[in-house]
């Protein structure tokens, strides 16, 4: 039986364009400019390649669970203190996720058209926000993320056709100038974004049919074009060196965007575009969290066990430097979140995998039982 909250696989498609669109459009892409230049439009290519094989996985896994909660078909398999273990070290990873995520949009919003503003003002506010998101439930987050991906998707075609005046492809070239290493070392950064597909299976009861291999194809499709697109732009807009010394290269596109000699700084739309996927982003991933710690249906409860958590992680996070921060963010935790995804996807194929053995080997248990029981009787009967 389905939820009367269910959605549709379009919602789930629509909802991976905002929650990991704005992930990969936006906060990795300096890390792919420094990691493989003018080659990064090939890490992306790789990154996807490999992610598609992966998701092959989480297909298995979601056939596997018929759909269930992920924590109900944990328990029913490893037990009630692994499964704990598993879904706590989940929920406090994905905590991080959303906090990092805050941390850098408020640390933008600080640098750019909010300086004077208190950073503790700022944190409280989109705190206040975010949770009411996330204590609304899953159907109000696709119904909000339907009208606000709208005029992002608007304003992400507005901006890359306005700066066609000012590209110059050619400064894509050389391919491979400095070999196949920095492609192969910079493919892990978009793959990091990539990976968080599997946030899906914790909401899979929620979803009104079973997700296939093809649906998940498109998701990495269209994530590919949400990646390659400004990276590509940034690159042929300033050339890859200039674009690699950038922070936001994605934010600084629109600062060129101009309509015939009387129309230019139209750059506030990309606070629209930033300021809304960090908005659902930061809001499905805690309710993610919710779902896994199972208080997605009691909003005191979101507000009590997620809100201190989350508000003091990203207060945490605001003590570190910027240069710092920028550091950790870039070298450690996206490669850590690749390999947490990772690994939580291994361990969950061979829970599917031990589990369909043990199943197969009680129903052969049982189907011989009930094979003696049944010539017991015949003998029996025989006797008589």
């Amino acid at each position: 039986m389905r939820n009367e909250g269910s959605i549709s696989i379009l919602h789930v498609v629509f909802l991976t364009m905002t929650f990991i669109g704005l992930k990969n459009h936006v906060t990795i892409i300096p890390s792919i400019l420094a990691s493989a230049g003018r080659d990064g439009w090939a890490s992306v290519l790789l990154g996807v390649l490999g992610t598609f094989v992966w998701t092959f996985l989480l297909v298995y896994v979601h056939k596997k669970t018929n759909q269930e909660p992920i924590k109900d078909w944990l328990k029913q398999r490893v037990g009630k203190v692994l499964t704990a273990i598993v879904l706590y070290v989940t929920a406090l990873y994905l905590l991080l996720l959303a906090a990092f995520t805050m941390r850098e949009t408020l640390l933008w919003v600080s640098t750019t058209f909010l300086r004077n503003t208190p950073f503790i003002v700022l944190l409280i506010v989109f705190t206040i926000l975010i949770m009411f998101l996330a204590a609304s439930g899953l159907q109000t987050i696709v119904i909000v993320n339907v009208f606000v991906l709208t005029g992002v998707v608007v304003l992400g075609f507005f901006v890359a056709f306005v700066n066609l005046q000012v590209k110059d492809y050619g400064l894509l070239r050389p391919f491979f100038e400095h070999g196949f290493q920095p492609v192969l070392t910079g493919a892990i950064y978009p793959s990091s974004g990539f990976v968080e597909l599997l946030m899906l299976l914790f909401i899979q009861h929620k979803i009104q049919k079973r997700m296939r291999w093809y649906h998940f194809g498109l998701m990495l499709v269209i994530l590919t074009g949400l990646t390659i697109g400004p990276l590509v732009g940034a690159i042929t807009e300033f050339g890859p060196s200039e674009a690699a010394k950038q922070r936001y290269p994605a934010y600084e596109e629109w600062g060129l965007a101009t309509i015939g000699r009387f129309i230019e700084h139209v750059d506030f739309f990309s606070i629209y575009q930033w300021l809304t996927g960090t908005f659902l982003r930061v809001g499905f991933i805690l309710y993610v969290c919710a779902e896994i710690l199972n208080v997605q249906d009691d909003k005191k409860q979101v507000w009590s066990k997620l809100a201190p958590p989350f508000f003091f992680i990203c207060l945490a996070l605001t003590l570190i430097r910027e240069n710092d921060f920028i550091i950790i963010n870039e070298k450690y935790f996206l490669i850590s979140t690749f390999f947490f995804f990772i690994i939580l996807s291994l361990f969950l194929t061979i829970i599917a995998l031990t589990s369909r053995k043990s199943s197969t080997k009680g129903k052969d248990k049982n189907n011989k039982k009930s094979g003696e029981k049944q010539s017991n009787q015949v003998k029996t009967t025989q006797n008589t």
